[in-house]
This record gives C-alpha cells, structure tokens and sequence, in this order.
C-alpha cells in the first residue's frame, strides 16, 4: 500500500525547498543591485556579492553557476519589476482605461520611486553601459528596448489611425522616457535634485503623450 503519510511529508519537504530556493535566489539579486551600487559593474564579484547577501561564494554558483548568470538574472529581475509595475497601475485602476491613460500609466511605470531608487537606477546605468561589449546584456536590452515600444505602439495604435505616424509617436516617446530617465538619474550625483527632475521628466512626457492623443 501506498504510504500517504510518507508521500504528505515528501511534498511538504519538496515545497520547503523550493520556497527556500526562491528567496535565496531573490536575496542574492538584491545584494547584486547593493554590490552594484557599492562597487561599479567591474567591482562587483562573487565575494562583495556574497558578503552583501551573508551567504558563501558556493551558492551562487550553485544558483547561477557564475557571476555572469547573476548578473544576467538580476537584469531579468528589473525588467520583470517594470512588467509587473505596469500590470499592477492596470488592475489597480479605478478609471476607464482610456489609451491615453494607459499611455501616462507607462510613462509612471518607468519614471517610478522603484525605478528612482539610488541602487536600481546605478544598476541599469552599469547595464546600459556594459550592453555595448557583452552580447548577453545587448540582448536583454534589445528585449527591454522591443517590450517599452510595443506597449506604447499597441495604445497609439487605438488613437492614431495611420501606422507610420502612430510608430513614430511611440518612438518618439520611448526615446523622451529614456532619456529624461538618463537625465534625472544623473542628477543624483549632480545637483541632487533628482526628485524635481523625475516630476519634471514626466511631467513632460505626459503633455507630449496628450498632444499626440488629441491632434489626430
């Protein structure tokens, strides 16, 4: 007979596991965001990581199998926070959801306090600069690049009823949101106004987002 006592504590114990994988993993990427911040992209190694996360060099790699691997999930780990961020504004909406307030809620998403944040902001920088000589980083740049201009294509697209002009309109937006994000983001170490520049920058996106919804 099957032993259901047994096979109850197996699943039990298979769960326990997984949940302790799962919060290791999320406690390793956070030391990498710290380490980052710390130490620069070439600084950071598998010892200031694991001295950030209070853990041994030893369960990264049986993780991640390298630092490139937790690097790489750590970026992973960003643009899934974007995603989600833009899903939870959504569901969390009490309004119509207009194109145009679909638009403003992306635009929120990536100027957001998460994203204003000292530690992610130095990361994504780190990223950015680092995407032109690794090949893996160019990749997940490309997926990050593709994923913002087709989430505002896919609202211009109920506005804007020609494609060409509704493709620049997002390009155009995608390009004002990184770069007003690169701008704000450097003022932390500047004119340490970056609280300013951030409401500025999407102050500014928002308006170009209405004209572009309201002269069609």
């Amino acid at each position: 007979m099957l032993d259901y006592s047994l096979t109850e504590c197996s699943i039990k114990s298979i769960m326990a596991r997984v949940g302790t994988e799962k919060l290791r993993k999320r406690e390793l990427i956070e030391a990498t965001i710290k380490s980052i911040e710390s130490h620069g992209f070439q600084g950071t190694t598998i010892m200031t990581i694991s001295r950030e996360a209070s853990m041994s060099a030893g369960i990264i790699s049986h993780y991640f199998g390298s630092k490139q691997g937790l690097i790489l999930a750590t970026i992973r780990h960003l643009l899934e926070e974007l995603k989600q961020g833009l899903l939870q504004q959504i569901s969390a909406s009490e309004q119509t959801l207009t194109p145009e307030l679909r638009l403003h809620m992306i635009v929120d998403t990536n100027l957001s306090c998460f994203q204003q944040s000292s530690s992610v902001t130095r990361t994504w920088l780190c990223f950015w600069a680092q995407a032109l000589h690794d090949p893996d980083l160019a990749r997940l740049q490309r997926v990050n690049s593709k994923r913002l201009q087709r989430n505002l294509l896919y609202s211009y697209r109920q506005v804007i009823t020609d494609r060409d002009q509704a493709i620049m309109a997002a390009n155009m937006t995608a390009a004002m949101i990184d770069g007003f994000w690169l701008r704000s983001s450097l003022s932390q170490g500047s004119s340490g106004d970056s609280d300013n520049e951030f409401k500025q920058a999407e102050k500014l996106c928002k308006q170009f987002i209405s004209a572009q919804c309201r002269q069609v």
